[in-house]
């Protein structure tokens, strides 16, 4: 073994070991943990042991085929984990508690099944970008496709790189960096030909990066509460009674009194119409309806607005845009679009 590649096997067994004890750190030591940082630990343990699976392949070719299949199944879930993990942390109530489960559950089944029917020592060939290499080329579209969604969630906090008019959060630019990171990892993987070289060294990198990142965050707070963003309500519950009577009594007010055509409404207001307590009625609409106030309340302006643009000939846009609750301009074409995908004057051109 010549010096670079001792250098290179350096690199991949200390990325390895690196990126085993920041998945530790974040697991079990880190403060204020919660869904996102236990995700981001398990990214970190499977990108580890995939390298690890490399390196010790490499240099000991008579490794149990038990060992290379926990190897090639953590290989299968870092999409997954990325994917989850950038989710939930740029939106933490969008998955349930268990439903994390379906991207797990049957790639670690199937991986099961593949090492006891196919053992790796015996047909290595599967896993081979030939002819024959169709595990090989499975894990390559699984992994894309999930990279492709992790990207995708994360596609805000990109376009803040570029926007003059919003800061990235210190949230956006570290999911960035874990995205960035890991598509090196995936590049790396898929255009080099001494994967188990190059990965382990892009993984120490990687690694390595966010523990400055972890260092450098720490000096300027005293916690990583940064790694996503709180969970609101997460300690108060609704009761069924609750949000049954708000459920009933909710729509009455918007399609039968038009309460929201008062541009002065206010979420108070809402609430002492149904007797029920401001943080009551803000959880229910987060959580039931998944909407806050302001957009529950723009939902039904817009809808007016649109009954308006349909039947009134004298008011301008504008003019129907006041008459509907909307105190500007700007708010009144802002909520039309992301309500119904364009603005007042495409849709009553569209009539």
């Amino acid at each position: 073994m010549g010096l670079e590649d001792q250098i290179l096997f350096f690199f991949s067994a200390l990325g390895a070991f690196n990126g085993l004890f920041l998945s530790l750190y974040f697991a079990f030591i880190v403060k204020n943990k919660n869904r996102a940082t236990y995700f981001l630990a398990a990214l970190l343990f499977v990108i580890s042991v995939r390298v690890i699976k490399s390196v010790f392949l490499t240099f000991y070719s008579d490794i149990s085929s038990l060992f290379i299949q926990v190897g090639l199944t953590a290989c299968f879930l870092i999409g997954p984990f990325l994917y989850l993990y950038t989710r939930i942390a740029t939106k933490p109530e969008s998955i349930g508690k268990w439903n994390w489960l379906i991207h797990i559950i049957p790639i670690t089944i199937f991986m099961i099944v593949t090492g006891i029917l196919y053992p790796y020592n015996d047909h290595w060939y599967l896993w081979q970008r030939g002819a024959r290499g169709i595990l090989g080329y499975m894990l390559l579209f699984q992994w894309t496709l999930y990279l492709i969604g992790a990207i995708y969630q994360v596609r805000f906090s990109f376009a803040k790189l570029f926007s003059k008019t919003e800061k990235p959060s210190n949230l956006d630019y570290w999911i960035i960096n874990i995205v960035v990171g890991c598509f090196l990892i995936w590049l790396a993987y898929n255009t080099v030909r001494y994967t188990s070289y190059i990965v382990g060294a892009l993984s120490f990198s990687f690694t390595l990066y966010v523990s400055l990142m972890i260092w450098f965050f720490k000096r300027r707070q005293h916690s990583l509460s940064f790694l996503s963003p709180p969970v609101k309500y997460q300690n108060k519950t609704i009761s069924d009674s609750e949000i049954i009577a708000i459920a009933d009594r909710l729509p009455y007010l918007f399609t039968e009194e038009k309460i929201h055509l008062d541009s002065d409404l206010k979420l108070l207001d809402v609430a002492k119409r149904l007797q029920t307590k401001q943080h009551t009625l803000s959880q229910y609409l987060n959580d039931t309806i998944g909407q806050s106030f302001s957009n529950f309340v723009n939902g039904y302006r817009v809808d007016s607005a649109i009954e308006m643009l349909q039947s009134n000939k004298v008011l301008t846009i504008e003019g129907i845009g006041n008459e509907c609750g909307f105190k500007s301009n700007s708010s009144f074409y802002t909520a039309f679009k992301k309500h119904k995908g364009m603005t007042p004057a495409q849709f009553k051109k569209s009539l």
